[in-house]
């Protein structure tokens, strides 16, 4: 006769809960072991920090000094009383008030004007060139710059000393160049000649002076003074 198992006894039901069981503890004895560390006991007592006591602080006494308190003011007995002197005069008060005379109106009012140093341009950079005496009715800037060219070399070539050339004991071709600049006021400034000979930087200077007062040049409206470069050819013939 076979025996009958009670299926209560049954343990194969229950062998996954007891398998994941035994995993999990195997997993946190294997974690303790991993994270288990040991310290030295030597090196842990050399390296212990002793705090000496603090020593009580001494604190000054400050003392007030007994020092007597102010003696009150003297009153005189007889109080002197000085009459009035009729020849001094009282100062006089000047009113700060400002009176409606004194009032100035927006356009009277007038601007102070600064020393300003005027640019100076090039005559080939010049946006409105100087207008040379004759010229005004040109409206296109180069062909003001080409008139005034052709009227400056036309005054030289007419008030030049031409005889000096013999005079000197000259020969050939002597180049002269002269740089001037015209100012704001359109009058000719700082005229610097180089020739061969000096009487031919004075001559040069002489005729350069003497050109006629121009329209100053203008830079974005403004008036500018404007360097100018002349060179003159003085041929001498024997």
């Amino acid at each position: 006769m076979k025996p009958k198992k009670n299926p209560k006894a049954d343990l194969r039901k229950k062998s996954n809960l007891f398998l994941s069981f035994g995993l999990i503890m195997a997993l946190l004895a294997s974690l303790l072991l991993i994270e288990w560390k040991t310290y030295d006991k030597e090196k842990i007592a050399s390296q212990q920090v002793y705090l000496d006591a603090l020593e009580d602080e001494e604190i000054p006494i400050t003392e007030l000094a007994n020092t007597p308190p102010p003696k009150p003011p003297v009153i005189p007995d007889v109080i002197d009383v000085i009459e009035n002197d009729p020849e001094l005069k009282e100062d006089e008060i000047e009113s700060t008030e400002i009176s409606l005379e004194d009032i100035v109106e927006p356009e009277e009012i007038v601007e102070p004007k600064t020393d300003e140093e005027a640019e100076t341009v090039p005559f080939i950079l010049i946006e409105d060139v100087p207008i040379f005496p004759g010229c005004e009715s040109l409206n296109d800037n180069a062909a003001r710059k080409t008139c005034m060219s052709e009227k400056i070399t036309t005054y030289v070539n007419k008030n030049f000393n031409k005889e000096l050339g013999s005079e000197l004991g000259l020969s050939g071709v002597n180049r002269i160049t002269i740089l001037f600049q015209i100012n704001t006021e359109g009058e000719i400034v700082n005229i610097q000649a180089r020739a061969p000979h000096a009487k031919l930087e004075e001559e040069a200077v002489r005729v350069i002076k003497s050109l006629p007062k121009m329209q100053p040049g203008k830079q974005r409206g403004k008036p500018v003074n404007v360097n100018y470069a002349l060179p003159i050819i003085f041929q001498v013939q024997n």
